[in-house]
């Protein structure tokens, strides 16, 4: 096993905060095999890179020895986490869970190692729990102390309306620590109230209250936003490689660097010297190209990595066109159908100024040649693959 100074600089690498570190390095020194516990609540059907820096986190526990509790909430999952949101979430049936939970279940294995994971539901204990007995847990905190939370303080205060249930949420998570005996948990930036509820609850139970460590929130392709599936910014474990190759060279030369302390296995002085490089003229683009494969290879090995990176320059750096694109029809006008306005009509562009615009700097090709003419007609029953700069393809028939 690493040696406790070691194994807490690598547990250090990309968290947020660490509650209390003194503590971890206590556990760590005592050379005890460390519980330790990360919950996700099966809202959706698949994890995506988000997902996977909680999940990287527990990879390297699992490295240094130490064995990992995933929590699946299949029990607040019906609730529905508060955290975050302005208005009380709509809850999921039990048939939703449970159809998300099993999908989370067959992922997990791509990052984890399944000798050292124990897969735990917490509608085991939650739903054992009698009536009293969740009136004693809730008896142990106030309403004011779940209005110190900053989400629910802030629909107190704009009179927006809380539900009793999502008070309970804290509780239930912080009780699930309880159950499961848990050393440290890990959770977003966004759960850090959530998991300090799980240490009071411990202490309250006789037990030593668990070390609390945050993660960064990773954010989404357009580098503003959370991750999240329903923004259509993230980017799936389960996609197809060349889809997940291609929307990690799409992030920003900035948020590139995130992405690779967040995500990427290379030791951090392997990173810096990449950002030496890139100030002394190294194209971002090759360090994305490292990402890109390191990230593909993880979920679907070399091979598929090494192909999603020569299609990717295939498609968008040698102007060969992709096999799938989408398809649409138009209708001419007539005789037919200016260029500009096909564009728009077809949505590769917003207006026909813009596409006049692109047409003239030499950024649209009909059929992989360029085209210059902004004048041009296309005709009834004449179908062509239209691409518009370096990412937009589109097969559009005219009638």
């Amino acid at each position: 096993m690493v040696d406790a100074d070691e194994a807490l600089r690598r547990i250090r690498r990309g968290a947020a905060e660490i509650l209390l570190e003194a503590e971890l390095a206590e556990r760590l020194n005592s050379g005890r095999r460390l519980r330790v516990k990360a919950g996700f609540d099966p809202t959706a059907p698949d994890l995506h890179l988000g997902h996977t820096v909680l999940i990287n986190k527990l990879r390297q526990f699992q490295d240094l020895g130490h064995e990992v509790l995933f929590l699946i909430g299949d029990f607040t999952g019906m609730i529905g986490d508060p955290t975050g949101k302005n208005a009380t979430r709509p809850p999921l049936s039990r048939d939703q869970v449970i159809e998300n939970a099993r999908t989370y279940e067959s992922q997990i294995y791509k990052i984890l190692d399944p000798e050292k994971t124990l897969v735990m539901f917490n509608s085991s204990w939650m739903g054992e729990m009698k009536a009293a007995e969740l009136i004693r847990l809730a008896g142990t905190h106030t309403v004011a102390r779940m209005l110190e939370r900053d989400d629910f303080h802030k629909r107190y205060i704009a009179n927006q309306p809380i539900a009793i249930h999502e008070f309970l949420y804290p509780l239930i998570q912080g009780y699930d620590s309880v159950a499961m005996r848990a050393d440290v948990e890990l959770g977003g930036t966004d759960q850090k109230f959530n998991m300090l509820v799980g240490r009071e609850l411990q202490k309250l139970n006789g037990q030593p209250p668990q070390v609390v460590m945050t993660m960064p929130i990773l954010e989404g392709t357009d580098g503003v936003n959370k991750m999240s599936k329903s923004l259509g910014n993230y980017i799936g474990i389960n996609e197809p490689p060349d889809e997940m190759f291609g929307k990690l060279m799409s992030v920003s030369d900035v948020l590139m660097w995130r992405y690779l302390e967040l995500l990427s296995a290379e030791e951090l002085r392997v990173i810096e010297q990449w950002r030496r490089e890139v100030a002394e003229g190294l194209n971002p683009r090759d360090v994305k190209f490292r990402l890109g494969r390191e990230m593909v290879a993880r979920f679907h090995g070399l091979e598929a990595a090494e192909r999603a990176h020569q299609s990717f320059i295939s498609r968008f750096q040698q102007g060969r066109m992709p096999e799938e694109m989408p398809e649409v029809e138009v209708a001419a006008q007539g005789r037919g159908i200016g260029l500009p306005r096909l564009l728009k009509e077809a949505g590769l562009t917003e207006s026909t100024s813009e596409a006049v615009r692109l047409i003239r700097q030499g950024g649209v090709r009909a059929d992989g040649e360029r085209v210059s003419d902004p004048g041009l007609e296309i005709h009834p029953g004449e179908t062509h693959v239209f691409q518009v700069g370096k990412r937009k393809f589109m097969r559009v028939k005219v009638r």
